[in-house]
Parts: C-alpha cells; structure tokens; sequence
C-alpha cells in the first residue's frame, strides 16, 4: 500500500512500501520501520515483518514528540509510538510493537514483540502482554493481567482476567469469542 508514501511522521519521511525496499536497503543512512498492524494479520506480524530480511542494526524506532515516556522504559527496535501516548516508568516495550495515540501504558508494564496497542488504550500497572497481541483501541485493562501470546482483545474491551494465548476477547467484562471452526 503506497497510500503513505511522500508523507511524513515526526519529521521522518515515509518512502514507499515492500516493492522498493531493496533499492532503499542500498542507502547505508536510511533506517527501517516497519509497522503491518491490521488486526487479521495479529498472529503472523513477526513473520511479516522477518521476511523482509532486514538487519537489526537498520530498524529504526520512531516517538512522536507529544509522547512522554518515563525513566527506565525500555524500548526495542522497529517501534512505532504515537502522539500523547503516556508510558510511565519501569516498562519493557520489545520489537515491532507499534502503540498508537492517546494510550497510557502504567507502571512495570510488559509489551512483547510484535504486540500492537490501539488509539486510546489504558494499561493498568504491571499487565504483561505477550506476543503478537492486538489491544483493540478503547480498550482498558486492570493491573496484574497476562494476556497470552497472539490474542487479541477486541475493540473497547474491558480486561479484568488473565486471557490464554491464541484467543479471542471482546466486551465488559471481557469473555472468548467463540469462532466458527473455519475462522
């Protein structure tokens, strides 16, 4: 999708999509983020985004100047965090995560790779959020939760349980979605 291309984020220019990466990989001064975030495609970021064999040393990570971001935060590589996003202290954000605006990431938080947060999320402290999670935006999440690797938590949930990897959650409280055997 090209539809970004000749736009800008924070000052850094976006150039293109997967069909010109390797002509920008020839420019040793240019760094790349990239960022998939459809929530059909949660489960398989990583493997979207380790195709594209790209050296860790040239991702790049991206805060909007209207975040602010507390003392001994974490960040990895290939993240994207945008406008007023507040992460307080002690949290660990790993690679290719992607948080988007107007989110409040508490205290001793946890976010691993690949994880995507929406618009206007609010992390309670010390949740930990496992792998390739996808935080539907409006979404709110009490403090000391686990939610497992590749779930997803559906717009404007309410998060007052552990959730196990591989599911489903939507509403308030959040409760499984259960899917058709061929979903």
């Amino acid at each position: 999708d090209d539809s970004c291309s000749g736009k800008s984020f924070s000052s850094v220019s976006v150039i293109g999509n997967r069909s010109k990466l390797s002509e920008l990989l020839r420019d040793k001064s240019i760094s790349i983020l990239a960022v998939p975030g459809r929530p059909e495609t949660h489960r398989n970021r990583l493997s979207l985004i380790h195709s594209l064999n790209i050296s860790a040393d040239r991702w790049a990570t991206v805060i909007h100047p209207t975040a602010v971001i507390g003392p001994n935060v974490e960040i990895g590589s290939n993240v994207l965090i945008m406008a007023n996003t507040v992460i307080t202290g002690g949290n660990s954000i790993g690679n290719h995560v992607v948080v988007l605006p107007n989110t409040t990431i508490s205290h001793d938080t946890s976010i691993g790779d690949g994880s995507l947060i929406g618009s206007n999320v609010s992390i309670s402290g010390s949740v930990n959020i496992g792998n390739e999670v996808y935080i539907g935006s409006g979404s709110r999440i009490i403090n000391e939760i686990s939610i497992g690797d590749r779930s997803l938590v559906g717009l404007g949930s309410v998060v007052i349980r552990d959730i196990k990897p591989n599911v489903r959650v939507v509403g308030c409280p959040a409760r499984e979605l259960l899917l058709d055997s061929d979903d």
